[in-house]
């Protein structure tokens, strides 16, 4: 995979794209405002969804109280979601051909601004 600058919601980030069909992961983010890496597996499974119902024309069935919803089986990429900077940068730097060149430092250090439990208790 492959460590590339990118834009998540209107700020800047990280993410790892697959360089060839042999990448274990379809995608893997990292979401600056929630603070999480995201990773997108090729793993897929199946999960019932409650979807709106739509009329011939594309457009959501209204009801008395909202839309009028179905419950849908759909297959879903399986997601991890990794909140701790030290194993964000263990994956990235396992998978990631570019690791050593590319400095993810400069998103996740943003995350470290809150005081750790050990600091807390010095």
């Amino acid at each position: 995979m492959m460590l590339v600058e990118s834009t998540w919601q209107e700020g800047k980030t990280f993410k790892m794209i697959p360089i060839s069909n042999d990448c274990p992961y379809v995608e893997c983010i990292f979401d600056p405002s929630s603070k999480v890496f995201v990773i997108i597996s090729k793993v897929t499974k199946t999960s019932l969804h409650m979807l709106p119902k739509l009329d011939q024309y594309g457009k959501a069935i209204s009801g008395n109280k909202g839309a009028q919803q179905d419950r849908k089986s759909i297959d879903t990429f399986q997601e991890y979601y990794i909140e701790d900077v030290n194993t964000i940068k263990e994956i990235t730097d396992h998978f990631a051909l570019n690791a050593k060149k590319f400095d993810t430092t400069k998103f996740t250090d943003k995350v470290s601004d809150k005081p750790s439990v050990a600091a807390v208790m010095d």
